[in-house]
This record gives C-alpha cells, sequence and structure tokens, in this order.
C-alpha cells in the first residue's frame, strides 16, 4: 500500500515493493532504493543505503502520523499522510496535487461520474460517487470553477491515489 510522505511543502509517494528481513526495496516517487533498516530502540532507527550508515531518531508531533525527524545533521517535521488520512482529507473537501483535483483515498470502483467536462460546478457539488469497501461515497468540487477533465469512466475499477476529476477554478 503507497504513502505519502510530507516534508515542509513537498508531498513524495513511498511504496514498500519488497521486505525482507532488514532490507526493504522502496520506491520514493519514480525512484526504487534498496534500504537495511534496524530498530536500534524505541523510535532511533539506523539506516544504511549505498554503504553509508544514517542514524535517525522520530519522535511523535502534537498528532497522530507527525513526527519530528532527527539526524545527525538535521532536522524534519514529517507527516505520513496514508489512506485513511487522505480518504478523512478528501471528505473534509481537502485536495491532492492543488487545489483542484480530486484523487481516490482508495482501490474501489466508479458507480456515477454527475457532471461532464466543461460543467460549471459550485464548491460542494458532488462530481463524482465512488464504491470501496460495500460503501459508497460522494466527492465534491473543492472550488468553484469549470470540469477540466474527467480522467474515469463510469464502472471503472481504480486504484488508490489515482486521478478522478480535475476541476479548474474560476479567475478570482
Amino acid at each position: 500500500m503507497p504513502y505519502h510522505i510530507k516534508i515542509k511543502n513537498r508531498i513524495s509517494k513511498i511504496e514498500i515493493l519488497e521486505h525482507n528481513n532488514t532490507i526493504y526495496k522502496i520506491r520514493i516517487g519514480e525512484k526504487n532504493y534498496t534500504v537495511d533498516v534496524t530498530k536500534v530502540e524505541e523510535g532511533v532507527y539506523s539506516l544504511i543505503h549505498n554503504g553509508k550508515s544514517i542514524n535517525m531518531e522520530m519522535i511523535e508531533a502534537e498528532t497522530p502520523n507527525k513526527y519530528i525527524v532527527n539526524t545527525r545533521n538535521s532536522n524534519y517535521k514529517v507527516e505520513i499522510i496514508d489512506a485513511k488520512a487522505r480518504y478523512k482529507a478528501l471528505n473534509k473537501g481537502a485536495i491532492d496535487d492543488g487545489e483542484n483535483i480530486i484523487v481516490s483515498p482508495m482501490p474501489g470502483k466508479v458507480v456515477s461520474i454527475p457532471v461532464n467536462v466543461g460543467n460549471k460546478v459550485n464548491k460542494g457539488d458532488t462530481v463524482i460517487v465512488i464504491s470501496a469497501m460495500k460503501m459508497e461515497s460522494e466527492y465534491k468540487a473543492p472550488v468553484d470553477g469549470i470540469v477540466s477533465k474527467i480522467y474515469v469512466k463510469t464502472d471503472q475499477t481504480i486504484d488508490g491515489n489515482q486521478k478522478l476529476v480535475e476541476i479548474e477554478p474560476f479567475n478570482k
């Protein structure tokens, strides 16, 4: 299952491709890496990549899925955005990849698309309905605008993190 990691304003997709003992094959964005990860103690990890060792400490921050990550030379505020967090954010009207692209938080099936390219929509209008885990969810326009692209079709099976609908916001 892919995760998204947010550091500052940058969000990267991370997938664990393979795991064998302490060796992880991961993909970050479009690049693959092999990393040896050892838990030294609670919240402290040793990573080896390309012969280089990095020690890091992960401290839970003020809310779940948020951490302060300390290495020898720097520290970062990191947020792990899993499917559940993405689902909650989308239901609150938050959007991925900018303010105008609605993205599926998990795999499912497109039930209906009550809009067409070129339609004007108001913030809160339903633009797509997805069935996932035996529940139907309506995804709403996050902004007033015009439907500029529909990436899927009715009855299509979709993956998590797949683009669904793009809305071009009205100029302010």
